[in-house]
């Protein structure tokens, strides 16, 4: 049972961070520092072009080792230093990988601790490029992109946004927090999940009165995302069904955004019909208004009549779809009560077909909707109830995936 809110895909993890010379290095140390928080070794290269815009003293400071220069290739301190620093390394990413070494690496020219390193490592290889946009869409640049990705490199971004030249276009790299995404994506690609596919619904449905009013709830979606990351992380093709949500998309995960109950049952169905897992984590509408006007109803004209008719039972739906298909495998379900928690869920366990389910009381202050705490307790078919304490939505999304893997090795 997970005991704190560490991220197991980078747990221990060794990652080479190269850095080269861009006014973009500046965010290469928030990278570096969101790494390390999260259990990473990091090492880091500086290029003589780097250093003109961050020090090697920057990165010591938030990694707690040593920043290394070309100077250190030449020193006496270590015997063919470049081929020792990759030896155990999971992961090379350049960030900001700027035009100049693009080209390097792309022709294999090794004339630096960074392109050298980058060269002998055997690990993956990602860059982040980071150059004005001119520079980036120059057919030079293109061709060695092409010829990186065509050897399996990881081409991350780049962006579209303003340039340090002030002009506008594509050339920023990507920022930080989407680069810890891109890295968890890369060393998760291993995991106990590759080769099977995860479907993930989070969200509130909203079902429409009139075009501006809707029937919702409080679901925030924090779960479902925090399950999909945990799909991820493990190295599943993972498809994310979201209802209205501001939360951004995992990386690594498909998108795919819905409304309505309706919608959220064809998109479950479409995408369950091959999948191995579905984590169903939406807080889909039981009942819908039975019809939805077209012009906004005016309040001078007195509160309408709202009646509302039942939606389908998406669950018992895909239940029965894998009757036919036995496809998805494995299907987990969520029950958020008020009362009755342990034998609504049992209920719900045996009326829906569900392999597992968890389900967590709506009235606790610290679980449910809208916060970033959990508290569920598990059900499977067979077992006793287990009442996990109070945890991260990321440790419950841990610990439910951990049953998932499991609940597919016995079924194979």
């Amino acid at each position: 049972m997970p005991q704190n809110d560490g991220i197991p895909v980078l747990k221990d993890r060794h990652l080479l961070l190269g850095v080269t010379g861009s006014i973009a290095a500046y965010k290469a140390v928030d990278l570096a520092s969101r790494l390390t928080k999260a259990g990473v070794v990091v090492d880091v290269i500086l290029t003589r072009a780097a250093q003109r815009f961050v020090t090697p003293l920057t990165f010591q400071s938030v990694t707690g080792r040593r920043a290394y220069t070309d100077d250190d290739l030449w020193g006496s301190e270590a015997h063919v230093i470049h081929i020792g620093l990759t030896h155990e390394i999971d992961l090379c990413i350049l960030a900001p990988a700027t035009a100049n070494s693009l080209a390097k690496l792309a022709h294999g020219q090794a004339d630096n601790f960074l392109t050298l390193s980058a060269l002998a490592a055997a690990c993956p290889l990602a860059v982040a490029p980071a150059m004005d946009a001119g520079m980036f869409s120059n057919a030079a640049t293109q061709a060695n992109l092409a010829a990186l990705e065509e050897r399996g490199v990881y081409i991350l971004g780049p962006a579209e946004g303003r340039m340090a030249s002030g002009l506008v276009g594509k050339g920023r790299m990507l920022e930080p927090e989407e680069l810890f995404g891109y890295v968890r994506f890369i060393l998760g690609q291993g995991g106990e999940l590759r080769g099977r596919t995860v479907v993930v619904t989070a969200g509130g449905t909203q079902e429409p009165i009139d075009p501006v009013r809707v029937i919702a709830n409080r679901s925030s979606g924090k779960q479902g995302f925090a399950l999909a990351q945990a799909a991820i992380d493990r190295g599943a093709k993972t498809i994310l069904i979201s209802a209205p949500t501001m939360l951004p998309t995992p990386v690594g995960a498909e998108r795919i955004d819905v409304d309505t109950a309706e919608e959220m049952r064809q998109a479950v169905l479409e995408r369950t019909e091959r999948a191995d897992v579905l984590l169903m984590a939406a807080a889909v509408a039981d009942f819908r208004p039975n019809r939805s006007v077209d012009e906004k109803l005016k309040r001078r004209e007195g509160a309408p009549e709202v009646k509302l008719e039942p939606t389908d039972d998406i669950l018992a739906l895909v239940s029965a779809q894998r009757k036919k298909r036995k496809k998805p495998t494995v299907i987990v379900g969520f029950a958020a009560e008020s009362q009755d928690l342990v034998d609504n869920a049992r209920a719900k366990l045996k009326q829906k077909g569900l392999d597992l389910i968890a389900a967590n009381d709506i009235t606790a202050v610290d679980a449910g909707f809208g916060v970033d705490t959990n508290r569920v307790t598990v059900l499977t078919k067979n077992g006793d109830p287990i009442e996990l304490p109070v945890m991260s939505k990321s440790q419950v999304a841990e610990y439910i995936l951990g049953h998932v893997v499991k609940l597919l090795a016995s079924a194979d």
